[in-house]
């Protein structure tokens, strides 16, 4: 069987079972490309960055299911805890932002993630102090807040409160601070000039039908362990294909999946036009149309 077509790792899951192999492209995958390529150098710079008064913070921006989160992963998982003698060592923390927020949510929630317990009553300063000594302890560098954009969803005071408590930490910590959200979260930070100046963006943008995106098909194409080649890198197909997933990335992952699943029950074993329309894939639009109707 000539699977020169796939990816080392996909060629191997391609001679077991269908079952194991529906397993294989039913799981996440990374997919490498520029811009996340590009965030990753820039996540492992900050790491890297000696400790000083004001240091400088990243601002991950992209629309809803756009590769974010797979990135934030991706870099975690470079960065695991360490075990040493009498404590572990947290490199980076990756704590997502309450739909509430409030500082002591937020101090609740980073406490959780460093697996500390949880009293029932603090009062705010002892919990500050709490969770500063434990942050410390741990050696953290670089701390992560993911939907950061959920800041909007409070009031004036409450979102001033929480840019002056993101600047203190800052400060405190003297760590760089990683936001991660969609454009409401930029609009968050530009409410505050001091921390505006501090976070640097760095945009997902949806995809269009360019070099990249065609490259982007073919790693995909590589990794699904299908038997036959699936010739979805060009020009033609990226149109269709992100037309019909959006133009974001975890959208396409969904369609190309569908598609993969298709292609092996099927018999057809490659994402072509049948297999994709076998796929019973449904893109966001679709899907809000059809709730709708079924509300109406």
């Amino acid at each position: 069987m000539d699977l020169a077509h796939l990816c080392p790792a996909a060629q191997q899951i391609t001679r077991l079972p269908d079952a194991e192999r529906l397993r294989y492209v039913r799981a996440d995958r990374w997919i490498g490309y520029p811009r996340a390529t590009e965030a990753l150098e820039r996540l492992e710079t900050l790491l890297a960055w000696p400790s000083k008064q004001r240091m400088p913070n990243l601002l991950l921006i992209g629309p809803t299911n756009n590769g974010k989160s797979m990135i934030v992963e991706k870099f975690l998982r470079s960065q695991p805890p360490i075990s040493l003698p009498d404590r572990e060592e947290i490199p980076v923390l990756a704590v997502q932002m309450p739909s509430e927020p409030t500082v002591t949510r937020f101090y609740t929630a980073l406490l959780a993630a460093l697996g500390a317990p949880l009293r029932s009553r603090y009062r705010l300063a002892d919990l500050e102090q709490a969770v500063l000594r434990l942050l410390r302890s741990a050696g953290l560098r670089m701390l992560v807040i993911d939907e950061l954009h959920n800041l909007l969803g409070g009031s004036g005071d409450k979102r001033r409160e929480f840019l002056n408590l993101l600047r203190y930490l800052g400060n405190e910590l003297r760590i760089p601070l990683v936001g991660v959200g969609t454009r409401d979260a930029f609009l968050a930070i530009r409410a505050d000039d001091q921390l505006e100046n501090r976070f640097a963006p760095l945009t997902l943008p949806r995809w269009e039908t360019d070099t990249d995106a065609c490259s982007l098909l073919a790693s995909f194409a590589a990794s699904f362990p299908l038997r036959r080649p699936s010739l979805i890198a060009s020009a033609e197909m990226a149109g269709y294909l992100f037309t019909r997933s959006e133009g974001t990335i975890g959208e396409l992952a969904h369609l190309l999946t569908d598609a993969a699943v298709a292609a092996i029950e099927s018999g057809e074993e490659a994402i072509n036009q049948r297999t994709l329309l076998l796929a019973p894939y449904e893109g966001p639009t679709e899907r809000r149309r059809l709730f709708e109707r079924e509300l109406t």
